[in-house]
């Protein structure tokens, strides 16, 4: 009898600490991440980048970003400083290019080229899909790697991502997501040979239509120390756009 009782109390206490980890599947919170962040309309804003390089100082940059639902085209217009105003950067399909009013060329650029000399990139600017891009890591137990943690008093989900397609800025991300409503906190983003690139912070969310858009960001510059960039969104809108803003001639077209 006390060997039936004994093993009555192991299989439970077997059981009770078996469930205390049930964490999702990473695929369904890639899934939930894009469905609540997932804006299906036009979009204009202004864009604030305030620039500290190690041993230059602070610079802010001011932009106009426009996007366009349909294609997933942007364009970012620069407004200050003086330097950079109306230069910009469209983005028409796969095609990603830099426009230069003083001598008004456009050269095709990379999506992980910075944004007017900041830590922001391209790829920063698009509405593409998580699960389109990445997917979970395994170890070599071919088990998801993803744990909880802690981004100051606030409980994640800590994920590790690899790139599923060639053209991301980052193969290897990790994110740390809020667990009671997927909203990304905190990300890490890593090179092919797994070098430490650059740690993004996501300090403020708006909720836009029933989806949330983050307004204020810290991205910090990992490889060249010293570096960071606060991106903050204001003056959002969401009313349609004419298509031809979205074209180089648009663009040209503001330098005259």
């Amino acid at each position: 009898m006390k060997k039936n009782w004994l093993f009555l109390v192991l299989a439970t206490g077997l059981m009770l600490t078996s469930n205390v980890w049930a964490a999702p599947k990473v695929d369904e919170i890639l899934k939930e991440m894009d469905q609540i962040t997932e804006l299906k309309s036009d979009g204009t804003a202004k864009v604030m980048i305030t620039q500290q390089k190690a041993g230059e100082g602070v610079k802010v940059y001011e932009s106009i970003y426009y996007r366009h639902d349909a294609d997933d085209s942007f364009l970012i217009v620069m407004t200050a400083p003086e330097v950079e105003k109306g230069n910009g950067y469209l983005k028409q399909g796969d095609n990603f290019w830099m426009y230069r009013r003083n001598t008004r060329t456009f050269q095709h650029i990379n999506r992980d080229e910075s944004i007017a000399g900041t830590d922001s990139k391209g790829e920063d600017f698009e509405n593409k899909k998580l699960t389109e891009m990445y997917k979970p890591a395994v170890d070599k137990a071919g088990k998801e790697k993803i744990s909880e943690a802690k981004v100051g008093e606030i409980s994640t989900y800590q994920i590790e991502l690899t790139a599923k397609i060639e053209n991301v800025a980052y193969p290897k991300k990790i994110y740390w997501v809020q667990k009671d409503n997927y909203l990304p906190l905190k990300t890490q983003s890593f090179s092919a040979n797994g070098t430490l690139m650059q740690t993004a912070y996501f300090l403020k969310y708006t909720q836009l239509e029933g989806k949330y858009l983050a307004i204020k960001m810290i991205f910090v510059d990992e490889f060249e120390k010293g570096n960071k960039s606060i991106v903050e969104i204001k003056n959002i809108s969401l009313k349609k756009i004419d298509p031809k803003v979205f074209t180089k001639a648009y663009l040209e077209s503001l330098s005259k």
